[in-house]
C-alpha cells in the first residue's frame, strides 16, 4: 500500500467538515481547468478554497488570532467570489492541546490534507520556521502554493552563512519553488538588532540566549556574529530549557556578569516574558532586546507591562501598525472598527498573504494550481494589500519579499512605540 496515498485519502474525507466559508455565492464552474497539480481531479465546482495552518491551541493563538482575522478581511474585500468562484476559507490548526504549541505530526497532516483536496489552491502558514521544515516538502511535491505570514529562517529559501549546507533544497524535493513568504527573514533582523545595540543602546557588553528552536537559535547566531563585527564582547551564549518555570538562578548568574543588554532570540511561547519577568526580578537593570517572536500585547502581559517599560525592545519585520499610511493606514483604521482592537502587528501578514493569493486568483480566473502558483511566484510592484506603500513589493527568485524593512519598538505605559525603522 502507498502510505501516503492512503493518509491522504483518509484526511480529504475530513475535510469539509472544517470548512468555513466565506461570504458570497459562487456560480457553477464548468470543470475546465481542473485543480491543478499532482493530478488532481476538479473537485467541487465552483469553489476555490484557501487553507491556514496556525497554532491555534495554546499561547500563541493570540497572534494567529489576528492573522485569521486579517486573511479573513482579504476575502471579505471581495465579498467571497471572484470571477467565477466562491471563495471558501478553512482555519485549521497545528498546535496540540497536549503540548500547547505547533506539532510536527498534525502540521505534516495538514499538508497533506491540503494536497489531496483538489478544491485546495493555496496553503497560508505555517506561523513557525520549525513547522515550515515539516510542511514544505510535502506542499513541493504536489505543486501547491505555500505562502506564509511569519516564518523568517533564511535557510527555507536561500543559502547563506550559517544554513545547513542541505537547505533550501531539502524543502524542494520536486526541484521546483512553490513557498513564499510576505515578512522579512532573519538574516536582515538579527543583524540590525546588533546594530541598534550598538549604536543606540551604546552596548558594549551583551549576553546571549536562545530558546534552542530553529527560530531562536537562529536569530541569537546571526545577531552574535554581527556582535563579533562591531567588535562587542558577548559575555555570554547559552539556550534556555524552555519547560523550566523560572530562571531566576539563571538571570543572578548574567547579573554578576554585568552585560550591558540581553539579548533573547525566541518568542512568547518560549518564555520570553519569563526571562524578561526575571530579569527584574534577580535586580538585573539592563535592557532585554528581542525579536518578533515577542512583538505581540501577550509578551507584555505575560512579563508585566511595568516590568518592561522603558527597558524592553523587541524587533520586528516591516512597521509597526502605527507607522503605516495609505491603505495600510485604512487596513488598521477597518481592523479597529470590525474587532474593536488594535491589530497586531501579523495581522497585516495574514492579509498580504490572502491579498496576494486572491489577486493572482482574479488574474488567472481559473481552478488551476499550476497557473495561481505562477502567478503568485511572479508578483511585482504589489500594492493592493496593506503594507507595501505607493512602491508596491514582489517576491524575488528565492520566493522572498523585496520589502526589507526592520522596525524595533520599545515599550512605554504597556504598548510597543517604535524607536527605530531601517530599510534595506
Amino acid at each position: 500500500m502507498n502510505r501516503r496515498k492512503f493518509l491522504g485519502a483518509a484526511a480529504a474525507a475530513a475535510v469539509p467538515a472544517l470548512v468555513t466559508g466565506c461570504g458570497g455565492g459562487g456560480s457553477t464552474d464548468d470543470g475546465k481547468g481542473g485543480g491543478g497539480g499532482g493530478g488532481a481531479v476538479p473537485g467541487t465546482p465552483g469553489v476555490i478554497r484557501i487553507v491556514s495552518s496556525l497554532p491555534r491551541t495554546g499561547s500563541a493563538k493570540g497572534q494567529t488570532n489576528t492573522i485569521v482575522n486579517g486573511i479573513q478581511m482579504a476575502i471579505e474585500d471581495y465579498g467571497g467570489k471572484i470571477g467565477d468562484f466562491k471563495i471558501e476559507y478553512s482555519d485549521w490548526d497545528d498546535a496540540t492541546a497536549a503540548s500547547g504549541s505547533w506539532d510536527g505530526p498534525t502540521e505534516k497532516a495538514n499538508a497533506q490534507k491540503a494536497v489531496a483536496d483538489p478544491d485546495v489552491m493555496a496553503y497560508i502558514g505555517p506561523y513557525n520556521s520549525n513547522a515550515a521544515k515539516v510542511s514544505m516538502p510535502e506542499l513541493n511535491e504536489a505543486g501547491l502554493l505555500q505562502v506564509s505570514p511569519a516564518v523568517t529562517w533564511p535557510g527555507l529559501t536561500k543559502k547563506i552563512k550559517g544554513v545547513a549546507p542541505d537547505e533550501p533544497e531539502k524543502y524542494r524535493p520536486a526541484k521546483k519553488k512553490n513557498f513564499c513568504r510576505v515578512c522579512t527573514t532573519d538574516d536582515l533582523q538579527g543583524p540590525l538588532a546588533a546594530d541598534f545595540a550598538a549604536e543606540v543602546l551604546k552596548a558594549k557588553r551583551v549576553y546571549i540566549l536562545n530558546d534552542k528552536e530553529l527560530y531562536g537559535e537562529g536569530l541569537a547566531k546571526l545577531f552574535r556574529q554581527r556582535c563579533e563585527e562591531l567588535k562587542l564582547e558577548v559575555v555570554g551564549d547559552e539556550g534556555i530549557n524552555t519547560t523550566s518555570i523560572e530562571f531566576g538562578g539563571l538571570m543572578t548568574k548574567i547579573k554578576g556578569l554585568n552585560p550591558d543588554l540581553v539579548y533573547f532570540g525566541g518568542t512568547t511561547q518560549s518564555k520570553g516574558g519569563q526571562v524578561a519577568k526575571d530579569m527584574v526580578g534577580a535586580g538585573l537593570t539592563c535592557p532585554i532586546l528581542a525579536p518578533d517572536g515577542c512583538y505581540e500585547q501577550a509578551f507584555i502581559d505575560s512579563a508585566g507591562a511595568a516590568n518592561l517599560n522603558g527597558r524592553a525592545y523587541v524587533s520586528i519585520v516591516g512597521l509597526d501598525p502605527s507607522q503605516l499610511t495609505g491603505k495600510g493606514a485604512e487596513f488598521v483604521k477597518r481592523y479597529n472598527e470590525k474587532y474593536k482592537t488594535a491589530p497586531e502587528a501579523f495581522a497585516l501578514y495574514g492579509y498580504e498573504c490572502a491579498k496576494v493569493v486572491l489577486e493572482a486568483i482574479k488574474k488567472v480566473n481559473k481552478k488551476d494550481r499550476e497557473a495561481i502558483l505562477k502567478e503568485v511566484l511572479a508578483t511585482k510592484n504589489f500594492t493592493a494589500g496593506a503594507v507595501g506603500g505607493v512602491e508596491g513589493w514582489g517576491f524575488d527568485n528565492n520566493g522572498d519579499t523585496t520589502l526589507r524593512q526592520v522596525t524595533i519598538s520599545v515599550v512605554e505605559n504597556g504598548k510597543f512605540v517604535p524607536k527605530k525603522t531601517v530599510t534595506k
